[in-house]
């Protein structure tokens, strides 16, 4: 059995970070789906690297120009056939597990972050146009993202909430679903294609590796090598444990008895950025109940290949409180380390962004020479 599958008998579902078109069409997805795969998501920076670094897309660009369409159309039009062509195929999971399973996740315009009205109007705009169950759209955790949070859910479009770094943002973030559900069960999915409370999915990406470089290097300038990557696991450890609490008790429990679904956590940037630490990690320490991990090609790989199986998540968690207070000892605020490093996230985005908007352009205007 592949370890992705024995992953899922420990309740964690392991989710592709990869888009590409020509992974859809050659069939290497449906190689993915089959070791185990149960989900894909998409970022900015994954379709900057699949739409301008390949000639996949070059025919498709083609036939838009010949249609006259702008660049902005181009670029969702795209997009938006790829998130679908890979919701098609993950749709047999989706039906099989219940609608426990089987997403695909399409990021709204990063340049958005600070706009709660257009980000409501934007995620409910490509959850309609796109019209398959299982997309996510992904919302970024900011204080703008926060309300729209709430508003999605509360009118039935599934929501990946991104870009969580820090405990507070995450509770912020549970509150949010929370309140959304209470919404949706109140009164019903409110958009085109809309989910019921007892239909919706959500999940809360919460930021892994990241924290580790940026916490490293503020431990290193105090020569300070003892809690050196060790505190992105302890962090998350923490995290999952408030999950724990935050999704139990007589609130929760209402809206489970309507049959609402927890928020997954879901484990994002779990690729080790420190070529000192196991390639595997952030897989192979975060693994338990009601979380998906979301893996980069390279990560499944070496994964499959050499991944731990067990339970981890629930061990060592008073350990992990107790490294985050070291670290409060020692002078480093882990909290204003996570904020920043959300704030840089939504820069980190924008910025592959804005390039696949400048490359579609240079393609487009190429590719009407040779007409």
């Amino acid at each position: 059995m592949s370890k992705l599958l024995e992953l899922e008998k420990l309740g964690q579902s392991a989710w592709c970070d990869f888009i590409r078109r020509s992974l859809i069409t050659s069939g290497g997805l449906q190689d993915l789906i089959e070791k185990g795969i149960r989900g894909i998501t998409s970022n900015p920076a994954i379709f900057e690297k699949a739409i301008s670094g390949s000639q996949d897309y070059d025919e498709a660009i083609r036939e838009l120009i010949k249609s006259d369409r702008s660049l902005d159309q181009i670029y969702e039009s795209l997009v938006l056939e790829d998130i679908g062509m890979v919701a098609e195929l993950f749709r047999n999971i989706y039906d099989a597990s219940g609608g426990a399973d089987g997403y695909v996740s399409l990021e709204v315009n990063p340049h958005l972050a600070d706009d709660t009205p257009q980000t409501i109007a934007e995620a409910t705009r490509l959850f309609a146009a796109l019209n398959c169950p299982n997309v996510m759209i992904k919302v970024p955790a900011t204080p703008a993202g926060l309300p729209a949070i709430t508003q999605l859910i509360g009118t039935g479009v599934n929501v990946n909430v991104t870009l969580i770094f820090g405990l507070e943002n995450y509770k912020a973030v549970a509150e949010a679903y929370l309140a959304g559900l209470e919404k949706l069960a109140a009164a019903g999915p409110a958009v085109p294609g809309g989910h019921p409370v007892d239909r919706i999915a959500s999940v809360a990406s919460f930021f892994v590796s990241r924290v580790d470089t940026a916490v490293d290097k503020a431990l290193a300038e105090i020569n300070n090598r003892k809690l050196q990557g060790k505190i992105a696991i302890a962090n998350s450890k923490v995290a999952y444990a408030e999950f724990k609490n935050i999704f139990s008790g007589p609130r929760w429990q209402k809206l489970k008895n309507q049959g609402a679904r927890v928020q997954r956590v879901l484990w994002a940037s779990t690729s080790a950025k420190n070529p000192n630490y196991p390639d595997t990690i952030y897989v192979d320490e975060l693994i338990g109940p009601d979380t998906v991990n979301t893996l980069p090609p390279a990560t499944v790989d070496s994964f499959l290949d050499h991944g731990r199986v067990a339970e981890t998540l629930n061990r060592g968690v008073a350990e992990a409180r107790k490294q985050i207070a070291e670290l409060a000892e020692l002078g480093i605020d882990l909290n204003a380390i996570t904020k920043q490093l959300q704030e840089e996230g939504v820069v980190a985005f924008a910025q592959p962004f804005d390039a696949l908007m400048k490359s579609i352009a240079e393609k487009r205007a190429r590719l009407k020479t040779l007409r």
